[in-house]
């Protein structure tokens, strides 16, 4: 079993779907060289194979990550680095490319206080 990410034409996931494994050759009709091509034309979107054990770039199971990141329905497919990253929280924050998650520009406090973002402070504001 694979999972198969659908992007519109600005490469954001519209829909993720389960499908037959990329090495079940077997099951592939012949006149397709992959399951991302046969499923493309099947649903009528770009596919891209997602990897549901892939998060910030590691594989959850210890195997090989692939893509970053599960995709999700408003993921972003970034062509150029072959990865899916998470919708951007804040226009601040930016792209950690080792794990390709978003992080904020002020690192988090390293307390056991809870905190949420603060956009137009650009700082971590105290719950209370």
């Amino acid at each position: 079993m694979a999972h198969y990410a659908f992007l519109d034409e600005n490469n954001i996931v519209q829909k993720v779907l389960v499908g037959l494994d990329e090495n079940n050759l077997s099951e592939l009709p012949e006149e397709f060289e992959n399951f991302e091509e046969y499923y493309s034309t099947i649903i009528g979107m770009k596919c891209k194979r997602t990897s549901y054990n892939t998060s910030e770039n590691q594989h959850l199971l210890g195997g090989t990550a692939y893509r970053g990141n599960f995709a999700g329905v408003g993921f972003t497919y970034d062509e150029v680095n072959d990865v899916f990253v998470q919708p951007k929280p804040y226009d601040s924050w930016i792209i950690n490319e080792s794990n390709w998650t978003w992080e904020a520009p002020v690192a988090f406090p390293n307390d056991d206080n809870g905190y949420n973002w603060n956009e137009e402070t650009q700082s971590w504001d105290l719950v209370e």
